[in-house]
């Protein structure tokens, strides 16, 4: 394998909507190099980057996928990611790793929700975007209805650099706009082989009208190419390059190639661009970076290969028969194989041995990498996803990947009991691989809770576990911890007397209990006067009561926002005890909350989502259907409408799947705890019941 330094490399996510061709052209592209030695299939589980039997099951990626293509003397990185939303955070650490994307359109289904999503993404992020419309050969395919689609719902920058010689089943060629030729394909072409020729006749017109865009658009960005330009002066074609390549750097041009992966027709003009287009490491700013554990100063981190070695790790997978791979991108100096490097996020040596980088399912073992280059490693004993590798010496962090947060909620348990333990690990193994799978244990509830992107996110986690531990488990609906409170004064007493023989128990208080302020909790108030109960006994008046309190009145949860007054009492000289005394204060609260008109108190959700305008409507419907109040709106500049309310937490179970139905996958919500409230009466007396119900099957069992 040929060593790379840092300005032969190109790191490029691959990014788009699920099933737009990502996979499929990150094998072509490796395979039309002669980096991989086979061209395959996502339908058949071949396809260079499916490595996991749930994405061979299911025919999409799920995680992502690294290759590398040889071209013209540079190494390609390529990430592939999954494409559907619920996999987001792989996308978005694919991003991250990279240098700039290159964003997939399907020729046939046009810009779609997750083409909207990554591109938004990577403008962000600053990076330099590549279009392709892929998928020319297939039926319905249209590449000025794709560009057009570009145009209008993603930006007007987007230029094209080559177009189609016929699309569908007559798809035939490529026109290259730099070189003025085009290149035509025969039927049985295996690594994309093509004759250059001249523009055929029938092709002159379209190819005059695309070609004068693409000079206009490029000489817009250089005030010395459109004085050329304006003299009427011809622009050679590797200038026009240059001037696209910096424009590109700067967001102010997005190129727009074609191709079909599968036949690997224009898959080698792709290459091409990769190579002149993309940056290098070399090509971008400088990243920034935490010096020391505690972050307390900003330190600039170079592409240079005699700087001190910092790398970030952006995927960790469990692969059988090897553990755990950690996937990272080094972004200074050079890192040797077997060498001992500084985990500054865990403050932790590791040892760098077998040092490889990834082409899908293999891995390469190399002797050293230099800045900027991708690889892996097996078996580092505490390195997860969003740590930084760098020496000791000169310990660094990176800025973390920024992943959203998980959306849908279940409350999960093993079918076997004896399973439970080996469920937990797994979980957290999966959380170590995909940090938008979280888990945690609910006390209050006593519910182990996981949480994903979406229905098809926890399928998938769930399958793996399965898979990897054979470990089956239980989904439902998390239990809602409700609260219950005062709303009226009642006061009385409790009193606990107990004779055995001997040293008896006797406590004795009286209490009153009322309501208070919303969001303050509890309050008790020693109220005693001349010693009727003493002094060391009253805080076992408070501690009773707050036992019961926990307890709940009327489904079993906690009693909040009130306030308890011990104002009298009696004891007894031998008998009376600590705990007789609190005793005497579960006693009190038994008899007298009930008397205080309880009632349910709900969590409620501070809920944000943003929607397309044309949606509007039917969002704020569903959430009024909900239950929820709309707090305002705010129109967000070529993206939609942010609707700002205030939800019960137990209407927004599954929230994210009928939110991505109503709005075809392009609307998204935010929610955080907001208050607690009275519950309506209705909704209260079916918790109450559903309660009483688990309480008589409790008892029956």
């Amino acid at each position: 394998m040929k060593e790379y330094r840092s300005e032969a490399i190109r790191n490029v996510a691959v990014v788009g909507h699920g099933t737009s061709g990502k996979t499929t052209l990150v094998d072509a592209l490796a395979f039309v190099s002669g980096s991989s030695k086979r061209h395959g299939q996502v339908k058949d589980g071949t396809a260079l980057t499916v490595t996991s039997p749930e994405e061979v099951e299911r025919g999409f990626s799920i995680s992502i996928g690294c290759a590398f293509a040889e071209w013209r003397d540079t190494k390609i990185n390529m990430i592939d990611t999954p494409g559907f939303l619920d996999f987001q955070g792989d996308a978005l650490a694919g991003l991250t790793a990279a240098d700039g994307a290159l964003i997939t359109v399907a020729a046939a289904a046009g810009v779609e929700v997750g083409t909207e999503r990554m591109f938004r993404e990577a403008i962000a992020r600053r990076d330099p975007v590549l279009f392709a419309v892929t998928l020319m050969d297939k039926e319905h395919a249209d590449f000025d209805k794709a560009y057009e689609a570009i145009k209008e719902k993603l930006t007007a920058k987007v230029v094209p650099v080559e177009i189609p010689i016929g699309a569908g089943s007559n798809f035939k060629g490529i026109i290259n706009l730099f070189t003025k030729k085009a290149h035509l394909f025969a039927a049985g072409t295996k690594t994309g082989e093509y004759t250059e020729t001249d523009i055929p006749d029938s092709e002159k017109a379209r190819f005059e009208k695309y070609h004068q865009e693409m000079v206009e658009a490029i000489a817009a960005t250089d005030d010395a190419l459109l004085e050329r330009f304006f003299g009427g002066e011809e622009i050679p074609g590797d200038e026009e390059m240059a001037a696209m390549k910096q424009a590109m750097k700067r967001q102010e041009l997005f190129p727009l190639l074609c191709c079909s992966a599968q036949l690997t027709w224009g898959v080698r003009t792709v290459l091409d661009f990769l190579v002149q287009l993309m940056p290098s490491a070399y090509d971008m700013e400088e990243q920034k970076a935490f010096k020391g554990a505690e972050g307390d100063k900003t330190v600039e981190i170079h592409p240079n290969d005699d700087g001190p070695f910092t790398a970030l790790c952006f995927k960790t997978m469990s692969e059988p028969h090897v553990g755990e791979v950690t996937y990272f991108r080094t972004f200074s100096g050079v890192v040797n194989n077997g060498a001992e490097v500084f985990n500054a996020t865990r403050d932790g040596v590791e040892k760098l041995m077998h040092l490889s980088i990834p082409q899908g399912r293999e891995r390469i073992e190399v002797p050293r990498l230099f800045p900027g280059d991708i690889g892996c490693v097996a078996k580092l004993k505490n390195t997860h996803t969003n740590d930084t590798l760098s020496t000791k010496e000169h310990p660094v962090r990176m800025p973390q990947i920024e992943f959203p947060p998980p959306l849908v909620t279940y409350a999960v348990r093993a079918t076997l009991h004896a399973d439970e333990e080996k469920l937990q690990v797994g979980m957290h193994k999966i959380h170590d691989e995909d940090p938008t799978f979280e888990t945690h244990y609910d006390a209050e509830t006593h519910e182990t809770i996981l949480s994903g992107m979406g229905e098809r996110h926890v399928e998938v986690a769930m399958a793996k576990l399965k898979r990897l531990l054979n470990v089956t488990a239980e989904l439902k609906t998390p239990r809602i911890a409700f609260r219950e409170t005062l709303t009226a004064v009642a006061e009385g007493q409790g009193r606990h007397k107990k004779q055995s023989g001997g040293r008896g128990q006797f406590g004795d208080c009286w209490v009153k209990l009322r309501p208070g302020p919303r969001g303050k909790g509890y309050e008790y108030v020693d109220a005693i006067k001349g010693g009727v109960i003493p002094r060391q006994y009253i805080p076992a008046v408070d501690k009773g009561v707050q036992e019961a309190a926990a307890r709940g009145i009327l489904a079993g949860y906690p009693v909040v926002d009130f306030i308890c007054e011990c104002f009298d009492g009696s004891s007894h000289s031998v008998d009376s005890n600590e705990a007789s005394f609190k005793m005497a204060g579960i006693l009190a609260f038994k008899n007298i909350a009930p008397k205080c008109r309880p009632v349910l108190l709900e969590p409620l959700h501070e809920v944000e989502i943003l929607t397309p305008d044309h949606y509007l409507g039917d969002v704020m419907g569903d959430i009024s259907g909900r239950r929820g109040q709309i707090q305002g709106s705010d129109v967000i500049e070529g993206v939609g409408t942010k609707v700002k309310c205030i939800v019960p937490q137990a209407e927004l179970y599954l929230y994210a799947t009928k939110l991505q139905s109503m709005t075809h996958g392009r609307g998204t919500f935010t929610h955080k705890f907001y208050q607690y409230e009275l519950m309506p009466h209705e909704a209260a007396a079916k918790v109450i019941a559903e309660a009483e119900k688990e309480k008589k099957e409790e008892a029956e069992e």
